[in-house]
């Protein structure tokens, strides 16, 4: 259990300290670090799959996928969600957006939550209707006082439960589906590389290859250390460490030297608080779950 709150842990300061690298890469341009990145996650997508002998059912995957053509045009469009993600993640710092994508971020887990009341149908606790009508206070002041909302933060919070719904819904949730979203976003990825004048960006950035062998080692590690831990982990402890990330990206926000508007106060605040009632439902449902563990084990003793 410690190794897997350790690599969970691990995985969130790596994948702040990405966002926090992509200052670094300039005067590389959003979509060239895009396609940087796609290209060096391939070879850490494929160590993972060794590492964790996934190799014939990742074979087995692609014989599905022959079966199933359907899936493709499926996989394309969760793709399209991921690569879009994973462009905004390292165009942020450097646009002046990193707080909106960081508090899209932290919409996202109480979005899912939503997401799960109206898709599922599931059955909510009372601590998730408080983080669910609370963050939309937050919204609903947002708007009226700002008079818009971030596209950006919209964009993160509604984007990845469509994402993980797909993926649920047509038998993807797994590394083998992730590889081959990666690999469709290849060619985008090398066409804009392509595009780039590598001798201008040296002679603004002499150390840019540094920064990139960077890029590709923490994407990597990050990737590796989150997979394990969710091998490792129970869903519960995972999601509870999973709101780790978007609070290192908010301090991040601020080291870069970007400041929230006055008129965000609020929204934070209230974003905040329903993390904080999402926390507290998980380590209710942690402690139910203890319970019953510790009950089957004493019955099994009997």
């Amino acid at each position: 259990m410690l190794k897997g709150i350790l690599l969970s842990l691990s995985a969130s300061m790596l994948f702040g300290c990405l966002y926090y690298l992509a200052i670094f890469l300039k005067p590389l341009t959003g979509v060239s670090i895009f396609g940087i990145r796609m290209v060096v996650t391939i070879p850490f997508l494929f160590l993972a799959l060794y590492l964790f002998k996934k190799q014939k059912e990742f074979l087995a995957f692609l014989q599905r996928l022959k079966r199933e053509p359907h899936l493709l045009l499926i996989i394309l469009i969760t793709a399209s969600i991921v690569g879009g993600q994973m462009w905004l993640f390292l165009w942020a710092p450097n646009s002046g957006k990193a707080i909106e994508v960081s508090m899209g971020y932290l919409l996202m887990p109480i979005m899912m939550v939503a997401f799960g009341k109206v898709v599922y149908k599931e059955t909510l606790s009372l601590n998730k209707w408080l983080a669910i009508v609370v963050a939309f206070v937050g919204v609903i002041s947002n708007i009226l006082l700002t008079g818009k909302i971030s596209l950006e933060s919209l964009f993160v919070c509604t984007g990845y439960p469509i994402y993980f719904y797909l993926r649920r819904k047509f038998g993807l949730s797994h590394l083998h589906s992730f590889v081959v979203e990666i690999l469709y976003l290849l060619p985008v990825a090398l066409y804009f590389i392509s595009q780039l004048d590598m001798q201008y960006v040296e002679t603004q950035n002499p150390n840019i290859y540094y920064f990139i062998a960077l890029l590709g080692l923490i994407s990597g590690m990050a990737l590796i250390s989150y997979t394990l831990a969710s091998t490792i982990l129970p869903f519960y402890l995972l999601g509870l460490l999973g709101y780790v990330e978007p609070l290192l990206m908010l301090i991040v926000s601020f080291l870069i030297g970007e400041r929230l508007e006055s008129e965000s106060y609020i929204l934070m605040i209230c974003l905040l608080i329903s993390i904080l009632f999402l926390v507290l439902d998980g380590i209710i449902a942690l402690r139910h779950q203890h319970k019953k563990q510790k009950i089957a084990s004493g019955l099994g003793d009997e």
